[in-house]
């Protein structure tokens, strides 16, 4: 068997394949021995016809078909041995060059290849930003809004209360003329009035529209004239003058819990308000390092890459890719939509988005090999003691909200395998990011870090987790005004904008890290 090797620009390689005689000889009879088990042949018990019986009968095309099937398993394994390449998965059989002698052309994806810059020496200033004590009151404050008891008054509103209206909103022309276009169906919704020098830019349906509602009581009726500016927050109204219709329903006066010791107890376990305070303040360090963190080791990783060489096959960014539209299917099934009416509404075939969607992958993919490669070069591992405790914790995590009948799923040493491999994989990465972070720190030169100050980090991150009710409540606090946006969009679902029936959902680009 003669294999002649062609590398290709795109990290795969061209295998041509001259089967020996006696080879195809030999599959042929293999190939004619299974073709007489399916079929009748008159005068032979099923499988026991000859060859010649059989090539007569089927034609000598129908048995080279069958025969080439067997004669690719059959020498495969041999033509990868011998061209002494380490493929990345199964290669394809892409044509038949010759029939006289058999001559094959396979295409096979190789494994990656990446040559590192030296990244050891890579600097980058480490200054995350501190928590100020406003950052914390502003917590304080959003819990005690959380926990205020209301209650009907009969004056004009004011700054603080929660007037409930009927809203309305129409396009308007500038000639003072409105046309027939609804933006806001007519809908009960409800505002709290925002104090004067309080922050508006986030606020819905535009930026200071709660301060248009002082100075009104129930039962009052006000139409305004807003222009939405051509950079809105909300994309589709960018440009667009819209004619508002305000009735007002209730106002109701909010009054708020004092900020004291039973305050804070009626929180949580906490013994007075400092409690409280601290643990407010570590959970907001905790979720600011994380994001500095994240930032930080894109830069890395970046700086990383512009220096070093990476190869890998279409097949591994292919895969990749199904990874990314895959999460994405996740995402839109956990807001109650699938793939059909998410592409609908992005005007957008599913090549469309894979393409949208490919630069994320690329840079999964590249990432990934960064740290793998770094991770080996330094030999950074986990611990089988470590894996054993990080895959019982996630396992415990995972199925603690789940019903007996879901847990099954594992209960099979496949998916405890599965599970443990991806844990595995996330520590080290995550080792190799903290290694690469003390590195352009300047802290720390070709030394990896030592297993006790990984379990501290570990150990310290669990310890600021604990309290979930503070986290939810920050985290809740922080998105605040993500709901405002989504009620817009809601809104807009209602008139009569292109491709408006369903929340847009981009490809998430941060994905990639």
């Amino acid at each position: 068997m003669k294999i002649d090797a062609e590398n290709l620009e795109d990290h795969q390689v061209k295998l041509t394949v001259e089967v020996d005689y006696d080879q195809l000889e030999g599959a042929k009879r293999k190939a004619a021995k299974k073709i007489a088990k399916r079929i009748k042949v008159p005068g032979f018990r099923p499988g026991k016809a000859p060859y010649q019986v059989i090539q007569r009968q089927v034609g000598d095309e129908v048995l080279f078909e069958e025969s080439l099937e067997i004669i690719v398993n059959d020498i495969y394994p041999e033509v990868i041995e011998k061209a002494e390449i380490e493929p990345y998965g199964p290669g394809n059989l892409e044509n038949v060059a010759s029939l006289e002698p058999l001559t094959l052309e396979f295409i096979v994806p190789l494994m990656s290849e990446v040559e590192l810059s030296d990244y050891h020496e890579i600097r980058f200033p480490y200054e995350p930003p501190e928590i100020t004590d406003q950052e914390v009151e502003a917590v304080e404050e959003d819990f005690r809004q959380r926990q205020a008891v209301e209650e009907t008054v009969d004056r004009q509103a004011e700054a603080g209360d929660h007037i409930y209206i009927k809203l309305s909103a129409r396009r308007f022309e500038e000639d003072g003329e409105s046309e027939d276009g609804n933006l806001i169906g007519e809908r009960s919704t409800s505002v709290i009035i925002a104090d004067e020098e309080a922050d508006r830019s986030t606020e819905w349906p535009f930026d200071g529209f709660s301060r248009e509602l002082v100075g009104m009581a129930a039962g009052e009726d006000k139409t305004l004239i807003y222009a939405y500016p051509e950079d809105s927050q909300f994309e589709t109204l960018q440009d667009v003058t819209a004619e508002f219709s305000i009735q007002v329903e209730d106002v109701k006066a909010r009054i708020l819990p004092e900020l004291d010791d039973e305050f804070a107890q009626s929180l949580g376990e906490y013994e007075d308000l400092e409690a409280l305070q601290k643990e407010i303040r570590e959970s907001l360090e905790q979720r600011s390092d994380e994001t500095y963190n994240a930032e930080y080791d894109d830069q890395i990783l970046d700086a990383i890459i512009e220096g070093s060489s990476i190869k890998y096959p279409p097949q591994m960014l292919e895969n990749e890719l199904n990874n990314v539209i895959q999460q994405l299917e996740s995402r839109l099934a956990n807001q109650g939509l699938d793939m059909d009416i998410y592409l609908k509404t992005r005007d957008m075939d599913e090549q469309g988005l894979r393409d949208e969607a490919t630069p994320v992958a690329e840079t999964r993919v590249n990432r990934s090999l960064i740290l793998l490669e770094i991770a080996q070069k330094e030999e950074i591992e986990v611990s089988e003691e470590e894996l054993q405790q990080e895959t019982e914790r996630t396992l415990d995590s995972i199925t603690s909200y789940m019903s007996d009948s879901d847990r099954k799923q594992f209960d099979t040493p496949n998916a405890m395998v599965n599970l443990a491999g991806n844990i595995y994989a996330e520590l080290r990465m995550n080792r190799t990011l903290e290694y690469l972070r003390t590195v352009a720190k300047g802290e720390l030169e070709t030394e990896t870090i030592s297993e006790d100050e990984d379990e501290s980090a570990t150990d310290e991150a669990e310890a600021l987790a604990d309290d979930a009710k503070v986290e939810e409540h920050i985290g809740e606090h922080e998105e605040l005004e993500s709901v405002q946006e989504s009620e817009v969009d809601d809104e807009e679902s209602e008139g009569e904008q292109p491709g408006a029936d369903q929340e847009e959902v981009e490809v998430d680009q941060e994905a990639a890290e």
